[in-house]
This record gives C-alpha cells, structure tokens and sequence, in this order.
C-alpha cells in the first residue's frame, strides 16, 4: 500500500465525512485517475522527436504511452488523417496514488517560480489540471541528450460532485493551493 493511499484511508476519509457528512464511506470522493498528455504541436515533422517524447513519458509515468492521432486533416496546420499529434499514459490504483505522491512532494517544489496551485485549475466537477511548460521538473526526465524541452499537462479526474468537494480533497491530499489573500495597496 503508497503512502498516499494509507493516508487517504485514514486521514482524508474522515475529514470529508465529517465536513461535507456524507453518509456513507462510498459516498466520499476519491481520484479516479490520472492522465498525462504530451502534445508534440509544431515539432511533429522533426526526427526523432517524437521518440524523444515518447521515452521521456515512459520515464515519468512507469508506462508506455499512447500515440495519439489526428482525426481529420488541417492543412493550416499541416496536419494529416492519422498522424501521430501526441502521446497519453493513464494511470490508476497504485501507480496512480504513486504518481500523485510523486508530484506533490518532488515536482511541483521543483517547479521554476513555484508559488502554488491555482484554485480555478478546478473545474466544477471537481477535476483538477496541471500545465507544465518544462518536461525537467521531472526527476525522472534526464538531462542528457535532450534535444528539445517540451510540456505536458497532467489532469486528475475525481469522483467530486463540485468543485467544493474536489478542492477539499485535493486540499487535503496536499496539493499546495495559492491563498485567496487580497492584496493591499
């Protein structure tokens, strides 16, 4: 059993139950899972970029990744039927509660100019997405032979019924939220 987990289980559990007074253990929100996505944008055409990509998700997430294709053609974008336009991993049970303990306490500290979470990430199903403009805040993504640094968007999908729910539970799971202070003049 994760560290996270064992924390929800006996920590996190009961503070949503006693806040929000749910009546039943099921009833409490939980992370159903997590999907990284990496598009590859503009640098779709260079060679060995999108293996790049590819190994560098593979590193982060502990899974090999899916190619993801375009449906239909834009030539503006010079975008084929079919081409490979980015990469997802989805993670669940343990390599899911892994993978968030991971980005609460290694990434996200590790983040340049970190100043916390942003609480409109939340949506009003109480899921929760991270941007990430640098693939390095990663320790896993390693520095050699890196030819380009790319993003990648983390999004964490819940069981919340609203953004109160979700927010108390990412909240309490350790998500480091900016303060809604007001800012004096």
């Amino acid at each position: 059993m994760t560290r996270l987990y064992a924390k929800y289980q006996k920590e996190i559990v009961p503070s949503l139950r006693e806040k929000f007074g749910y009546p039943n253990i099921l009833a409490v929100p939980k992370v159903s899972k997590v999907t990284v996505n990496v598009g590859v944008g503009k640098f779709v055409k260079e060679p060995g970029f999108l293996e790049s990509v590819e190994k560098t998700l593979r590193q982060i997430t502990g899974q090999a990744p899916v190619k993801t294709k375009a449906k239909q053609s834009i030539s503006s974008f010079k975008i084929r039927q079919g081409m490979v336009v980015g990469f997802k991993v989805t993670l669940r049970r343990q390599r899911m509660y892994d993978f968030i303990d991971k980005l609460i306490n290694v990434t996200l500290p590790r983040t340049r100019d970190f100043r916390g979470l942003s609480t409109d990430a939340v949506d009003g199903q109480g899921n929760f997405n991270i941007g990430f403009a640098e693939h390095i805040a990663f320790p896993e993504a390693q520095d050699d032979g890196i030819a380009k640094i790319h993003g990648l968007e983390v999004c964490l999908t819940t069981t919340a019924k609203n953004k109160t729910e979700g927010l108390g539970l990412l909240r309490l799971m350790g998500f480091p939220f900016k303060s809604k202070e007001k800012k004096s003049k």
